[in-house]
């Protein structure tokens, strides 16, 4: 939903417009604001065979507002990860300005330092990656997301992988949760 959020920024939206000052602080973006933007996005038509959100919902007010939206969830994944691991990884993270597309300091790099692959754009950190920023996020996750496990685990719906791995063994992982 971040990019849902940043695509609505992008395009001058009001609640685009309301979600920024939020973010900017590494708070989470209010509710109804979250919930305009998610029931907008998945009343188009390419989510009507099925959609993947990440990052959503991240209270039980949105869960509850997703479950009164008529939408079907048919699995959760919960990424356990340590917060010294999330701190490195989100602050490693560099976009390109132009074609938004990601890399990172450590995992990713570009073949030229702060140049984008693809179209030569300048690569930056995102306010919302800044390390304080991320510590701010993971106050906030710990409050506010984390009683979503026992909500979608009473749903039967939550599936639980190890996300300490590289992304390989992490997909592998959650492949295997969600079919079984």
């Amino acid at each position: 939903t971040g990019n849902m959020i940043r695509e609505a920024l992008k395009n001058g939206t009001e609640m685009g417009l309301k979600a920024k000052s939020f973010m900017d602080e590494g708070k989470l973006v209010p509710d109804e604001v979250v919930i305009g933007i998610v029931k907008e996005r998945l009343s188009a038509d390419d989510c009507k065979k099925g959609f993947i959100l990440d990052g959503f919902p991240r209270t039980i007010p949105q869960a509850e507002a997703l479950d009164n939206m008529g939408v079907e969830i048919q699995h959760v994944i919960n990424i356990d990860i340590s917060d010294e691991k999330i701190i490195n990884r989100m602050s490693g993270r560099r976009v390109c300005e132009n074609c938004g597309r990601p890399f990172h300091i450590v995992t990713l790099k570009p073949k030229k330092e702060g140049v984008c692959d693809d179209c030569g754009g300048t690569l930056v950190q995102r306010k919302d990656d800044h390390p304080d920023t991320v510590l701010a996020r993971l106050e906030t996750y710990h409050k506010e997301t984390e009683p979503l496990v026992s909500y979608y685990e009473k749903q039967g719906k939550l599936v639980t992988v190890k996300g300490q791995d590289d992304v390989e063994a992490t997909t592998k992982a959650i492949l295997e949760g969600i079919e079984a």
